[in-house]
């Protein structure tokens, strides 16, 4: 007796979540900073740091 076989349909692609709109799928954002003693003064320089929206994924928070 053979099987039967079941014909299996298609999968669709998932979904690709939003990018992130603050690193713009970067995961980093730059940012200044203040150097200085007690007068503290914004460099020219930037740093790159985290991204606290999406926390260096790079893609928005689906809730």
């Amino acid at each position: 007796m053979a099987a039967t076989r079941k014909p299996t349909g298609r999968r669709t692609a998932a979904k690709k979540p939003p990018p992130c709109p603050d690193c713009k799928r970067a995961g980093q954002v730059s940012e200044a900073f203040k150097v200085g003693g007690r007068t503290k003064r914004e460099s020219d320089d930037r740093q790159e740091a985290l991204c606290l929206t999406c926390f260096g994924t790079g893609q928005a928070l689906t809730d």
